[in-house]
């Protein structure tokens, strides 16, 4: 009966304290809070098994934030000398020893963790340590294409992310516009994949796409007012702050609605173009 997966088992038999599920072959049980009403002897019940803070195999009907193989992001609860322990959704938290994490993890941050099965003591744990346990690209993705990812650790370039809960990539700094955090998950796109295999993601739809649907929004910013407080000369900071976007996709952007005669263009103010 395999520790940290989920197990359709069989009611054997009631105790005062709960019930006794088999596999036909190992016997567990199920605490009297976790028993679903009108359950009956020979009834069949999915249940997680994990190993309790006394160290034994217990079933449990609730559902884990994780489960052993999966890579999630958790949020720390305490640190304490062995390691930090992260909420799993369980009564047990998980522990993450401090060998196991790739940077000193603080309480009330979230971060990146492969859920494991510690052989040697039969319980699950997490490591950050994700990085031999992602696959190597194999054609699976394309560029532009839409992915799940989830911030894994900053570096000087960047951010490294889990594409997928598959593959490694990068965001550049300077490819971020708006506040992102470790264990962050977030909708992005494939923005290169280099002959190396190595992935560039983006936070923002690439080419044309992209521009229109910023269009979109900048235009609906100006029209919330009449006008918006950037312009021809704003700062690239002040563009990102409060916009999200770098000031050349701001200017491209500019540059369609004037076209399209939606807008006029100052230094340092858009405003909407007056009807006649």
């Amino acid at each position: 009966m395999e520790i940290g997966k989920n197990h359709t088992l069989k009611v054997a038999r009631e105790v005062d304290f709960g019930l006794y599920l088999t596999n036909g072959e190992e016997d567990i049980l199920l605490p009297m809070k976790y028993v679903p009403s009108d359950t009956s002897i020979g009834d069949e019940i999915e249940v997680f098994v994990y190993v309790d803070s006394l160290g034994r195999p217990v079933a449990v009907t609730a559902q884990p934030l994780a489960k052993v193989g999966d890579i999630a992001s958790l949020e720390v609860k305490q640190v304490t000398s062995v390691g930090a322990f992260m909420d799993i959704g369980l009564e047990k938290d998980l522990m993450v020893p401090f060998k196991e994490q790739g940077q000193k993890m603080e309480v009330g941050r979230k971060y990146v963790v492969k859920v494991l099965l510690d052989f040697k003591t039969n319980r699950m744990i997490g490591t950050s340590k994700i990085g031999p346990f992602l696959s190597q690209h194999n054609d699976e993705l394309k560029e532009g294409e839409e992915v799940n990812i989830l911030i894994w650790q900053e570096t000087t370039l960047g951010y490294k992310v889990i594409i997928n809960k598959t593959f490694q990539g990068l965001i550049f700094h300077n490819e971020i516009f708006d506040h992102i955090e470790l264990g962050d998950e977030r909708t992005a796109y494939v923005k290169a994949i280099r002959e190396d295999g190595k992935i560039d993601i983006s936070l923002q739809k690439q080419g044309y796409e992209a521009v229109k649907d910023m269009s979109q929004l900048v235009l609906d910013k100006i029209k919330a007012t009449g006008s918006l407080a950037l312009g021809d000369k704003s700062n690239p900071e002040e563009i990102k702050y409060k916009l999200g976007m770098s000031k050349k996709n701001f200017k491209k952007i500019l540059g369609g609605l004037y076209k399209a005669g939606q807008i006029e263009i100052f230094d340092h103010e858009v405003r909407l173009k007056a009807e006649g």
